[in-house]
C-alpha cells in the first residue's frame, strides 16, 4: 500500500512500472524537434472535437502494442483532456470496453491521470491501468479564447495548444525489471496569484508549479540536484522563467541547471510560429511520452520529476471578471538504475 511520507505526498510500495507508452501529434507538432518520436502524424485534423477523439484512441492503441497487451487487459484507464465533459476523451474509449474514470485539471490532466492510476495499482485495486492525455489547436481556441475565423491576433505571451496526444500503461510491480516506475505522487494546492489575462497562462500556472516543487522538496528531504530533470508541463517560456525565480527567491534554489518545460521542448520557437511555446493536456502527454519515457528506459535518464500544471479557469470565468486559479501535480519516473 502506498506510503504518507507528508501530506499529498505518497510514495508506492509496489513501485508500478510504465510497460508502454505512444504519442502522436499534429501537422505543426511534427515539424518540431519530438516529431521524428511519434507514433504517427495527422495531417487532417478535422472536424476538429472528433479529431481530437481520434488522436487519443490512436495513442492508446499504439501505447497497447507497445505494452504488448490488449484493451481487454486494462483494468482501468484514468484521463481527460480540455474540452466541455471531456468528450473526446469518453469518446474515444466507448468502444474499447476499458472501465473509465474522467478527470479534469486542465493541463495537468495527464501528471493526475499517472497518479491515480499509479495509486490504483499500488491499492490492489487494478493489475493494469492506462491514462492518456490530449488536446486540439483549434478546438481549445474556440472554447476558451475566440474562434480562428475571427483572425484575433494573439497576445506576445499566448502560448499554443498542443494538437497531440499521449497514452502510457502501468503494471503493479512484480517481474517488470528493468522497467521506469512511478515511486511517488504528489497532488497539488489551488493557487492563485491574481492573474486574469488568459494570455498569460504560464504566469497564472507558475507559482502553483513551485508550491508543488517546494512542499515535494521538503516532503521527500530532497534537493534539486537529486533529479536528472525537473519537467513542468506547459509553462513555456514566460512561465518557465518565472518559475525558476520563483524558486530563487522564495526558496533559495538554483533549478535552472535541472529545469525543463514541455511547452518550450515540444516546439522550436525561434522557427515555428508558436507564440511563447506549447499548452494544452496534449503537450505534457506527447513530450513525456515521446521523449521522457523513451529516455528512461534506455537509462539516458534516472530520476525525472515531471510536475503537470493546469490553468482552472473555463470558458466564461473570465468574462465574469474572475481572476485565474492554478494547480499543478507531479509524480517522480524512476528509471532502471
Amino acid at each position: 500500500m502506498a506510503k504518507r511520507i507528508a501530506r499529498s505526498i505518497v510514495e508506492f510500495n509496489a513501485k508500478p512500472a510504465i510497460i508502454g507508452q505512444a504519442a502522436v501529434g499534429g501537422k505543426v507538432e511534427s515539424e518540431g524537434p519530438l516529431g521524428h518520436c511519434f507514433a504517427e502524424i495527422f495531417e487532417d485534423e478535422h472536424p476538429w472535437e472528433k479529431a481530437e477523439s481520434t488522436l487519443q484512441r490512436a495513442a492508446i492503441e499504439y501505447a497497447l502494442i507497445s505494452a504488448n497487451c490488449q484493451a481487454s487487459d486494462i483494468d482501468l484507464h484514468v484521463g481527460g483532456d480540455l474540452i466541455n465533459q471531456c468528450t473526446p476523451t469518453s469518446f474515444a474509449l466507448r468502444e474499447k470496453g476499458i472501465p473509465f474514470a474522467g478527470i479534469y485539471a486542465a493541463c495537468a490532466s495527464f501528471a493526475l491521470g499517472l497518479a491515480m492510476a499509479a495509486m490504483a495499482l499500488d491499492s490492489g485495486g487494478a493489475n493494469t491501468a492506462s491514462s492518456c492525455g490530449s488536446s486540439h489547436f483549434c478546438a481549445a481556441e474556440k472554447q476558451f479564447r475566440f474562434p480562428l475565423e475571427l483572425g484575433v491576433q494573439p497576445t506576445p505571451t499566448a502560448q499554443r495548444t498542443a494538437t497531440a496526444a499521449g497514452a502510457a500503461i502501468l503494471a503493479s510491480g512484480g517481474s517488470q525489471a528493468g522497467l521506469p516506475r512511478i515511486t511517488h505522487a504528489i497532488f497539488g494546492n489551488v493557487i492563485d496569484y491574481g492573474i486574469e489575462d488568459p494570455g498569460e497562462m504560464g504566469a497564472a500556472m507558475a507559482p502553483a508549479a513551485w508550491d508543488t516543487l517546494r512542499r515535494f522538496l521538503e516532503g521527500t528531504k530532497t534537493q534539486p540536484s537529486d533529479y536528472d530533470m525537473i519537467l513542468t508541463g506547459d509553462l513555456s517560456q514566460v512561465g518557465s522563467g518565472l518559475f525558476v525565480e520563483l524558486a530563487k527567491k522564495e526558496g533559495g534554489l538554483d533549478i535552472s541547471a535541472v529545469h525543463q518545460d514541455c511547452g518550450t521542448m515540444l516546439y522550436d520557437i525561434n522557427t515555428q510560429d508558436v507564440g511563447v511555446g506549447g499548452s494544452g493536456v496534449g503537450c505534457s502527454a506527447a513530450v513525456v511520452c515521446a521523449e521522457i519515457l523513451p529516455k528512461l528506459y534506455e537509462g539516458k535518464l534516472n530520476r525525472v520529476l515531471f510536475i503537470g500544471t493546469g490553468a482552472l479557469l473555463s470558458a466564461i470565468s473570465p468574462l465574469q471578471g474572475e481572476t485565474i486559479p492554478a494547480i499543478a501535480h507531479g509524480v517522480l519516473f524512476e528509471g532502471r538504475k
